[in-house]
Formats: structure tokens, C-alpha cells, sequence
């Protein structure tokens, strides 16, 4: 059997509702003491009816081949006692060798192993049950067929099918991936070339996927791939995981795999490569999908992609040799394929989190199934499909060069040029402003288990807000130090510049290059890359008699400046002079600049700034001013930096009091005589505010008196009936002339406002406005006129 075969199948017994059952008397006692027990179960029988199928043992899956399988029966019959046992084809069960695979209780209140006969199962209470669940782990490779039989009892009496429904026969499969990834590979006859973009979404989440999900650190590894020929698999199913498949499977690392597509140059036309998404899913308006493009020919006609789904310990998704060329000499216009995860072969755990467990020897690459373990987060007892995890759409985008079909599927299929080489594209809106990326941070495992590490970004604007902004964090799955292909504490150093002269001009001396550090480990580590080289030279090896014999070269002088750019300087001498007299022309100092660190602006040597000065203001807005003294000689130059800062500062807010217009006129007395009182107002113009002053009285009152009051009534009226009639008669007289003045004629008075209070005194108004101005009138003394007086003086 494929080893994965091997793992525990899930048996169940269950019982429909059965009609009556007819069981012979015959029980385990009529049968032979001397026989085996395991045999004289075997051999214990009762009648059944023709056509009897209400018990069965039901396997799930293939029955013919061993797949995980279930001994089942639904409820609501029911059985007290049952049996299940497993043999070897043509075997009568005398004999240990006869039995085939191991039974595993699940349940030990519920199932147990025959004391007479350890390799059956059998009921731990007698007692009524609907169903019962056992697993079994299938023989080795080569064992041949296996009979799988179970027996029911009620009241005290065995019954066993020997076959039908309660026995089920298993054999061997060749492969239990035939058919899988095994369509024929056909030569392709299109013409020119094809580009596509893979589209990856991320259906994997808490909502579709709920037992177990991992919520911490859900994500899809980076998608590594390739378009490449049929003599070129990156995987398939029913094939063993390279060990670039192996580090993508278990620790989302694509370099491996990578190294091994690039090392198939002949056969690959392009690497396919997205970026990792953590986490797994999030809506397409928040992040978008990744996405790759690539390219395919005549030649290099499939494509394969793989991507781990994590944490798990080997599962990934992907396709193996998608043919994207049709029979008709074209190029496929569309792909879309619903994914579901499959197991690289290389650990043997069962659900997201479990610990490192080797799976040794290597197993095939085989899709999950519902059945694989109970334990496994996409079991199903009832062996149904596993929802998928990812969808993948793969869509041409152009066409290039002259084509063997004869019409483009639309007008912009076919395109001017097509590069092949691979491009890394940025898929950030141009709307969305951010910073340059962090260095990447130290792995989150400092040992060869996995870890991630991250780097971060800062998003400065978002021009667009209808345009979501990707994140602002990137992981990356990652190893500790020495465990990865990548070293971390590698430095990226420039090219080597020319050798220098040679440090004399006869005979033997020194020479030098140099170079620098492009970029420094990413681990934060020192770089040790030698930056320059030393080497001997030799010049004019046969020096004339007019050459001088010098000195070595001296060290080299301090630079002459203290920060940015200066020289420096050499020296050494002449050991010899030409032998025939003549001077010497072989030069005795050297000159070459020299950079130190970099000059601040000013020369200056400044004190620390200050404490911020108490603001100026005890509230509201005001000024605060820190200072720094200037530390530095004057012989160094002016010092330019400023030595005082001043800035803003805010303290509560100052109070405001209440302010209030001019008192107006006093009213007229409101008795026409005897005691009354008369008033006057003023209005409110700002309320106070922050813990200002209030606002004063806005009402005055005093005691006014006309005249007495006359005792007798009749009197009284009199004079109230003349007063009236006089008012009466200026009223009459204001209506058809206008009230006159010195150098103007007035209109008459209007009608009183209404009175500002209901209650508590209030005021009313009314004007006289000027109707007509003499030539000889002064304006200052023709003025439009008020009157003020109380009104509803009554206490509220």
C-alpha cells in the first residue's frame, strides 16, 4: 500500500430501521472447544432471510481499494452487542498471520478488545446503541485483499453475514493517483508567444475553515512558479517533493525552489512570483489580490505554481503543468480553478499547529481528503468534499508575433512586443504616498524552526481615499541564523576601482585599489569584506645610470582637514643619486585628497538647548522662548546657528466678563399721580464666559411722585377726562401736520413695540422720525427722536 494508506481508517456500525429478524438458537457453545475462539466466532452463524440489507457495513470512499471506509447503520434500530474482526483473503482465522491491519479503540466506554480474541473489537457494555465508531489501520504494501466482517447480537444471540452487506472486500490500488495529474501532455502547435496574469484569491478563513483555525499567524507563503516544458515538473501529485518544494511546503521559503527553476533555464521561459499575504484573506477593497504575469511558447507551453498555506506542516495549493495551448493551434483565453490544499509528503502532522514530526521515509504528494484523521481540520465523518481554499484565475492578457489561429479573441489581444524576462512590478496606487521601506528585523526564531520577520513603511497621504492603500507592513517566513540559503550577514559591496600608480617610478613598489560597502547586512551584523587591496609592481626594471635609488614612501600625513574634504600629504628621499652626476627627477612627495566626516554647516560647539521658558501669557495664546549658548572659540568663525527658539503656547482660555450696553432714558412715572415708580434697561451684549465676571442688574427702578391724588372721585375723573381729550387732540393734531421744530416738521410718533418682558419689567419703544428739513435748518438740531418706557413692571 502507498504508506499514507496506512493511516487509521474510520470503521462505524449503525443500524436502519430493521424489519424481524429471524436467528437460529445456535450460540458460541455449540461450537468445538478445541478450535481457536477468533475461528469459532467466524464460524458461528444464523439464518437470514433472502435479500436482507438492513445491517450493513458501509465503506467510504473506493470500496475496492483501501481508502479510509465506515462500518455503519443508521439509527433508530438499534443492536446490543456486535463483533468486527479483518482477514486476509482465503484465510480462515485460526492463525495470528490470518488477520490483516490493527483495530484502534476510540471510545473505551463504548468499544473494547475480545479477551479471547485481541484482534476483534467488541461492545464494553451490552446495551442499546445506534451506532459505533473503531479505527482501523490498513496492512503493509503487499498483503493482498482484505475481508472486513462484523456481526451484530440481540437477546443473547450472534448473528453474521458471511457476505453482503455486513462484509466488504478491499484490494490493493496500484496508485491511488491515477487519473490525478496523469491527462497526456500533448505537443503544442501554436504560433508566437502569450502573456497571462495569475490572479491568486485567498478563500481560506475563520468563516469558511472554522475548526482550528490558527488565528495568530494565518497567511500564504510568496508564490513561486514557472511556465516551463513538458520535460520540467515542478510537482505533481503521485511524485516526491524536491527540496525546494520542501522548504516552500514547510517554511513558505521560495528561494530554494526558485534555484531550482532558474537551474532549468532551457526549459523554463519565465519564474512566476507574488508576494506572501498575511493575513490569509482579507476583503479585496481592504488588500488587493496578488497577482504575477508570465509568459508561454510552443515549447514551454504549461505552468505550475505552488504556494504553503500557513501555519500547517506540509500543505500547500497550487497547479501542476496547466497546459494553457489548445488543439486548435491556440492560446487559452481563460482559466479558473478552485483549489484545495495537498500534502508535500514530508511531515506527518495532522492539523495547523502541530510540532515538527519528519515524515521518514518521504511520502508521495497526495491532495487532503475529508477522511485523513479526525483530528485534521477538514475531517468529515461523512467523507465529504473539502470546501475550497483558493480560487486561481489565469487570463491571457496579449499575443505576440503571427498567430496559427486565424481570429484574436478582441483588439487589443494582440500587442506590438512581449518581454519574456520577468519584471518586478510595484502594485502601489499612484494615489497612495509612503515612505521607503524599514531593513527587515531579526527573525522571530533564533533556531532552524520557523519564524517570520517584518519591515515596515509609513503611509504620508492618501490623495485618493475611494483608492485603498495596500499595508504598511511586509513579512517574510524565515529560518535562524545558519539554517537558511540566505545569509543574512552577507554584505553587497561595489566593484573594484583601477589600481593606483605604482609607488616609484624604477624598479619594485606598491600599488592599491579600494571599494565600499553598497549595502550593509541586513542581520545588523559588521561587515569583514576586505575595501582595499595592496599588490607589488615593478617599473623599468633595467634603470638607467641616471636613475635615482629612493627611500620607501613614508606615512602618510594627517589630513589637513577636520571634516569633509582635504589633503594629504607623503614624503621620502633619495637613497642614491644617478651614478653619472646628474639630478635627481624622481619626485619626493605625493599629494591625494582625502575625505573625513562630514563638515556640519557652521563650526560651532553649541550647549544644550533650555527648558522651554514660562509661556508669556497666563492664559490664552501666547510665546515661549528656550535658548543655548555658543560654546565654541571665535577663531573657529562665526557661528550662524540661532541660539534662541521661539514657539506658540496655549494656556486655558483667559475669562471673559459680561458686557452690557449704556442704561437708556428713565421711563415716565407709571402714575399719573399720587406714589409710582419709573424704570430703566440695559442689555446684555457678550454673556461671560470661562469664569468671567456676571452679568450686573439689567433693570433699575426708582420712585417717582406727581402730584396727591384728589379724594373726590368726580373731580378725579374730570381731569383724567381732559387729560384724555387734550392727548387726544395733540394726537389728531401729530397725525395731520407732524409735530414741529425748529427748522424741521417731524412725522408723528409711532406705535409702542411690544414690551421685551412678560414679567419683571420690560421696555417698549417708539420714534418720530423727520418728515421734511428747512433750507435754514442745522442737522443738529432736526434729529430723528425714541422714547423709552416701562412696561410689565409685576413681579413674576
Amino acid at each position: 500500500l502507498p504508506a499514507r494508506l496506512r493511516d487509521p481508517a474510520l470503521l462505524a456500525l449503525a443500524l436502519p430501521l430493521a424489519a424481524a429478524l429471524a436467528f437460529s438458537d445456535e450460540t458460541l457453545d455449540k461450537v468445538p472447544k478445541s478450535e481457536g475462539y477468533c475461528s469459532r466466532i467466524l464460524r458461528a452463524q444464523g439464518t437470514r432471510r433472502e435479500g436482507y440489507t438492513e445491517f450493513s457495513l458501509r465503506v467510504e470512499g473506493d470500496p475496492d481499494f483501501y481508502k479510509p471506509v465506515t462500518l455503519s447503520a443508521a439509527p433508530p434500530s438499534y443492536f446490543r452487542g456486535f463483533t468486527l474482526i479483518a482477514l486476509k483473503e482465503n484465510r480462515e482465522g485460526d492463525k495470528e498471520e490470518d488477520h490483516a491491519g490493527t483495530f484502534q479503540i476510540i471510545d473505551e466506554e463504548e468499544t473494547q478488545f475480545m479477551s479471547n480474541c485481541p484482534v476483534a473489537v467488541t461492545e464494553s457494555t451490552p446495551r442499546r446503541r445506534t451506532r459505533i465508531q473503531v479505527f482501523w489501520i490498513a496492512p503493509p504494501a503487499g498483503t493482498g485483499c482484505v475481508i472486513l466482517k462484523a456481526s451484530i447480537v440481540q437477546k443473547r444471540i450472534i448473528y453474521f453475514q458471511d457476505e453482503g452487506s455486513l462484509t466488504k472486500k478491499l484490494c490493493e490500488q496500484d496508485s491511488m493517483f491515477d487519473g490525478v495529474t496523469d491527462k497526456p501532455i500533448l505537443d503544442c502547435c501554436a504560433c508566437g508567444t502569450a502573456k497571462y496574469r495569475l490572479t491568486f484569491y485567498g478563500n481560506w478563513s475563520e468563516k469558511t475553515h472554522p475548526k482550528d483555525y490558527p488565528r495568530r499567524a494565518n497567511h500564504w507563503s510568496a508564490i513561486i512558479g514557472g511556465s516551463h516544458s513538458k520535460n520540467y515538473v515542478l510537482w505533481e501529485y503521485g511524485g516526491y517533493a524536491s527540496e525546494g518544494v520542501k522548504q516552500v511546503a514547510e517554511l513558505g521559503s521560495p528561494v530554494k525552489m526558485e534555484e531550482e527553476i532558474r537551474q532549468q533555464s532551457d526549459e523554463v521561459l519565465t519564474v512566476i512570483k507574488a508576494k506572501a499575504q498575511w493575513p490569509a484573506w482579507q476583503p479585496l477593497n481592504v488588500r488587493a489580490a496578488p497577482s504575477a504575469e508570465f509568459s508561454v511558447d510552443r515549447t514551454r507551453h504549461l505552468m505550475s505554481f505552488l504556494t504553503m498555506m500557513g501555519p500547517s506542516p506540509d500543505w500547500n495549493v497550487g497547479l501542476s503543468a496547466e497546459d494553457l495551448c489548445t488543439k486548435e493551434c491556440g492560446w487559452v483565453q481563460k482559466v479558473v480553478q478552485d483549489l484545495i490544499p495537498w500534502d508535500a509528503g514530508t511531515d506527518s502532522g495532522v492539523t495547523y499547529e502541530s510540532p515538527n514530526k519528519p515524515t521518514i521515509p518521504q511520502e508521495k504528494i497526495r491532495p487532503l481528503t475529508s477522511l485523513d484523521h479526525p483530528q485534521s481540520p477538514f475531517y468529515d465523518p461523512e467523507g465529504g468534499s473539502i470546501t475550497q481554499v483558493a480560487r486561481v484565475v489565469i487570463e491571457r492578457i496579449a499575443r505576440k508575433g503571427e498567430q496559427c489561429n486565424i481570429v484574436p479573441d478582441n483588439v487589443d489581444d494582440i500587442v506590438a512586443d512581449l518581454a519574456p524576462e520577468e519584471k518586478d512590478e510595484d502594485d502601489t496606487p499612484e494615489t497612495c504616498i509612503y515612505s521607503n521601506w524599514s531593513p527587515w528585523s531579526a527573525c522571530s526564531s533564533s533556531t532552524c524552526d520557523k519564524g517570520k520577520r517584518m519591515r515596515q513603511r509609513m503611509l504620508k497621504a492618501q490623495l485618493d481615499l475611494s483608492v485603498p492603500c495596500p499595508d504598511t507592513q511586509d513579512f517574510q517566513p524565515c529560518m535562524g541564523p545558519g539554517c537558511s540559503d540566505e545569509d543574512g550577514s552577507t554584505c553587497t559591496m561595489s566593484e573594484w576601482i583601477t589600481w593606483s600608480p605604482c609607488s616609484i617610478s624604477c624598479g619594485m613598489g606598491m600599488r592599491s585599489r579600494e571599494r565600499y560597502v553598497k549595502q550593509f547586512p541586513e542581520d545588523g551584523s559588521v561587515c569583514t569584506l576586505p575595501t582595499e587591496e595592496t599588490e607589488k609592481c615593478t617599473v623599468n626594471e633595467e634603470c638607467s645610470p641616471s636613475s635615482c635609488l629612493m627611500t620607501e614612501w613614508g606615512e602618510w600625513d594627517e589630513c589637513s582637514a577636520t571634516c569633509g574634504m582635504g589633503m594629504k600629504k607623503r614624503h621620502r628621499m633619495v637613497k642614491m643619486s644617478p651614478a653619472d652626476g646628474s639630478m635627481c627627477k624622481a619626485e619626493t612627495s605625493q599629494a591625494e585628497k582625502c575625505m573625513m566626516p562630514e563638515c556640519h554647516t557652521i563650526p560651532c560647539l553649541l550647549s544644550p538647548w533650555s527648558e522651554w521658558s514660562d509661556c508669556s501669557v497666563t492664559c490664552g495664546k501666547g510665546m515661549r522662548t528656550r535658548q543655548r549658548m555658543l560654546k565654541s572659540l571665535a577663531e573657529l568663525g562665526d557661528c550662524n546657528e540661532e541660539l534662541e527658539q521661539v514657539e506658540k503656547c496655549m494656556l486655558p482660555e483667559c475669562p471673559i466678563d459680561c458686557e452690557l450696553t449704556e442704561w437708556s432714558q428713565w421711563s415716565e412715572c407709571n402714575k399719573s399721580c399720587g406714589k409710582g415708580h419709573m424704570i430703566r434697561t440695559r442689555m446684555i451684549q457678550m454673556e461671560p464666559q470661562f469664569g468671567g465676571a456676571p452679568c450686573p442688574e439689567t433693570v433699575q427702578r426708582k420712585k417717582c411722585r406727581i402730584r396727591k391724588c384728589l379724594k373726590n372721585p368726580s373731580i378725579q375723573k374730570l381731569r383724567w377726562r381732559e387729560a384724555r381729550e387734550s392727548r387726544r387732540g395733540e394726537q389728531l393734531r401729530e397725525e395731520s401736520d407732524g409735530e414741529q421744530f425748529p427748522g424741521c416738521r417731524m412725522r408723528p410718533w409711532t406705535a409702542w413695540s411690544e414690551c421685551t418682558k412678560l414679567c419683571g419689567g420690560g421696555i417698549q419703544e417708539r420714534y418720530m422720525t423727520v418728515k421734511k428739513r428747512f433750507k435754514s435748518s442745522q442737522f443738529t438740531s432736526c434729529k430723528d427722536k425714541k422714547e423709552i418706557r416701562a412696561c410689565n413692571v409685576h413681579p413674576c
